[in-house]
C-alpha cells in the first residue's frame, strides 16, 4: 500500500524543525511540492501567526552561523537574498559592523597565522579575506597584525 503524499504543512514543519528559514526561502522550497489549489501564502501566514516562522529568528540564526567565517558584505547579501529588507536589515548591519575587524583578524589568524613575507603572499591573503566579504578597513587591520584589544 503506497504512503499518502506529505502535506505542505508537514513539509514546512519538517523544514522548520531542522533550522530556521526565512519566509521567502520556505516559500521557494514549498513551491516545488505545491499542487493546484494549495495556498502557500496562507500556510506561511499560519506559521507566522503561531510563531513557528520568524524572520527575526532566521536573521539571528544566519548571523550566528556565518559570522565566525564571513564578513559583513557576504552575510548581508545572503540576508537580502532570503528576503530580509528595510529597517530590520539596517539594524542587523549596524550590529555586524561593531565586531567585523575582530572577526576578520580571527579568520586571518586561523587561516594564515603569520604576516606575509612578500607581496604575492600578501595579495593572496587579502583576496581570501575579500572573498569572505570583509571590508577593506578590517582587512588592513588584520594584515597589520593589529592587537585585538584596540577594537
Amino acid at each position: 500500500m503506497p504512503m499518502p503524499p506529505v502535506s505542505l504543512k508537514a513539509r514546512a514543519l519538517r523544514l522548520l524543525s531542522a533550522r530556521e528559514h526565512s519566509r521567502t526561502e520556505l516559500a521557494r522550497k514549498l513551491a516545488r511540492h505545491a499542487e493546484e489549489g494549495d495556498d502557500i501564502e496562507a500556510l506561511l501566514d499560519f506559521l507566522e501567526k503561531n510563531n513557528w516562522l520568524s524572520e527575526e529568528r532566521y536573521a539571528e540564526s544566519l548571523i550566528h552561523r556565518r559570522s565566525a567565517r564571513y564578513g559583513n558584505a557576504r552575510i548581508v547579501a545572503e540576508l537580502q537574498q532570503n528576503g530580509i529588507k528595510g529597517d530590520a536589515l539596517n539594524e542587523l548591519k549596524a550590529g555586524l559592523a561593531e565586531d567585523e575587524t575582530a572577526r576578520c583578524c580571527e579568520v586571518w589568524r586561523r587561516k594564515f597565522g603569520e604576516l606575509p613575507q612578500d607581496a604575492q603572499e600578501r595579495n593572496k591573503q587579502m583576496r581570501f579575506l575579500l572573498q569572505r566579504g570583509f571590508s577593506s578597513k578590517a582587512i588592513q587591520a588584520a594584515m597589520k597584525g593589529v592587537d585585538l584589544d584596540e577594537y
